[in-house]
């Protein structure tokens, strides 16, 4: 005798709210030991700092609530538990500056651009009811990229910054319009190869146990290349130029699931990453540092040096496994403590432990992002969420591993926790695209309608179904004889 088991899926509403629930917690008690620790009070604009953080939490979980009851339940908390440790460190890292007579207001800033992110967020899931009508505009999207990117080379527009010239002024702000690019590249990227997919994996010639692709199939991958080295020239951005071709190599990879797209990316890296090495002065500089940063010539050299690195490993190391305490190190000997090195501050204040709890925080993100992909029904959907889970894990990757001395500095800031507005504002909409493709994911599909048709015969059953079951038909056969 067969059996039906019924199953109730639950949106996980009231999960998600306790998760966010202790997610402020984090944030705003580590905002308060920072005020204890350096003044033995609590913050005087802790009121207003808490006020704001859990209404625009609660806020975004109402709208979950009304425009998307079926996405993932651990995302936001995640997300705010992340956004709020940042919060809480970039306070700290103004305290510190104003005991050395440098008044900042760098807290206030992020909690104001944390605002805008999270409204524009709610924005995205109210507005965006179908994450597949982003697939129309594959190539709008694909313009709208090369456009933010050549953007900061526009005279008058563009600023360069420390070298770099990837930001542009706005309303007396610089705002980095590659964030944003980055976006629209895994748009067009998820929309081009979801229409490819078949001919990139199955046509070309087979090598050493590699399928190689057809030579007219190369055009994409060398078309991001290209780009990214235009990035890596001209705007003399190494982090950015990474991330966006790392992108491309992983969707492809995910689209095809073949190894050999992710060997000729490597191969197409290294020989891009050898040219700008030996050719560009600013990439030889990066280098140089990375290879011999103790070194008291490079230390010392200026612009280019390897001070800020080893000043960061030196705060590293002082925090130990379980770090100074909030509030009683020493960030302000780190320059740009507060964006490009706040792994290092927060290493330094709470260790290798606090250190590793927040890089698990990642790692769910970057892990729910990509179930989400493994859940959606359609292929536009895996590939774009896919995406948007590799561009958090990589530059996690890529910040962490030059922080650490891992890899060489490439100027791109950690995900929610370094200060910075168009980094939060983007990774945000980051966030809700995946909550909104999760929902997609994670939704019933609807119970199929029984045909019209004769009653069923007494050998057969069928299970009833409510809105979130579906409908099953058993047949049992003709009882013989009395016996089942």
């Amino acid at each position: 005798m067969a059996t039906v088991a019924a199953h109730q899926v639950r949106p996980g509403r009231g999960t998600e709210l306790w998760l966010l629930v202790l997610a402020l917690l984090v944030g705003l008690g580590a905002y308060a030991i920072v005020g204890l620790a350096t003044a033995d009070a609590l913050p005087p604009e802790l009121p207003w700092h808490a006020a704001v953080l859990v209404g625009l939490a609660l806020g975004l979980h109402v709208v979950l609530r009304w425009r998307a009851p079926w996405a993932d339940q651990v995302l936001l908390p995640a997300t705010v538990a992340l956004n709020g440790l940042g919060l809480a460190e970039i306070h700290r890292i103004d305290l510190a500056y104003a005991a050395r007579d440098r008044i900042t207001d760098f807290g206030g800033r992020q909690l104001g651009w944390t605002a805008l992110g999270m409204v524009l967020a709610a924005a995205v899931l109210i507005g965006l009811r179908d994450h597949r009508t982003l697939r129309r505009y594959t190539y709008t999207a694909m313009v709208v990229a090369l456009a933010l990117m050549v953007l900061p080379l526009v005279p008058g527009l563009g600023t360069q910054i420390n070298g770099a010239r990837i930001w542009i002024r706005l309303f007396g702000s610089s705002f980095q319009p590659a964030e944003v690019g980055k976006i629209a590249l895994a748009v067009f990227f998820a929309g081009y190869l979801v229409t490819n997919r078949d001919t990139l994996a199955l046509a070309g010639p087979k090598v050493l146990g590699l399928q190689l692709p057809r030579v007219r199939d190369l055009g994409p991958i060398l078309l991001a290349w290209l780009a990214s080295l235009a990035v890596l020239v001209f705007e003399r951005d190494l982090g950015t130029s990474l991330l966006f071709f790392g992108l491309f190599v992983a969707m492809l990879y995910l689209a095809t699931e073949r190894l050999s797209w992710v060997v000729i990316g490597l191969l197409l890296f290294a020989g891009g990453a050898t040219v700008a090495a030996t050719s560009l002065g600013h990439v030889h500089a990066r280098f140089v540092a990375w290879l011999h940063a103790f070194d008291p010539a490079v230390f010392n050299a200026s612009p280019g040096g390897s001070g800020q690195l080893v000043r960061g490993l030196f705060g590293l190391a002082s925090g130990g496994l379980f770090g100074t305490g909030l509030g009683q190190g020493r960030p302000d000997l780190v320059p740009f403590a507060e964006s490009d090195f706040i792994v290092s501050s927060i290493g330094e204040e709470l260790g290798l432990t606090g250190l590793l709890a927040i890089l698990v925080l990642y790692l769910v993100m970057t892990e729910r992002g990509l179930r989400t992909a493994v859940g959606v029904r359609d292929g536009f959907g895996k590939l774009f969420a896919g995406g948007m889970a590799v561009v958090v894990a990589l530059q996690c990757f890529v910040v962490v591993g030059g922080v650490t001395r891992l890899i060489p500095l490439t100027g791109l800031t950690m995900p929610f926790l370094a200060y910075g507005g168009s980094s939060l504002l983007a990774n945000w909409v980051i966030i809700a695209l995946l909550l909104r493709i999760s929902d997609s994911a994670r939704r019933p599909a609807p119970a199929p309608e029984e045909p019209p048709g004769p009653t069923p015969h007494a050998g057969s059953r069928t299970v009833p179904a409510n809105a979130d079951q579906a409908t099953e038909r058993i047949d049992v056969g003709p009882v013989r004889g009395g016996a089942a």
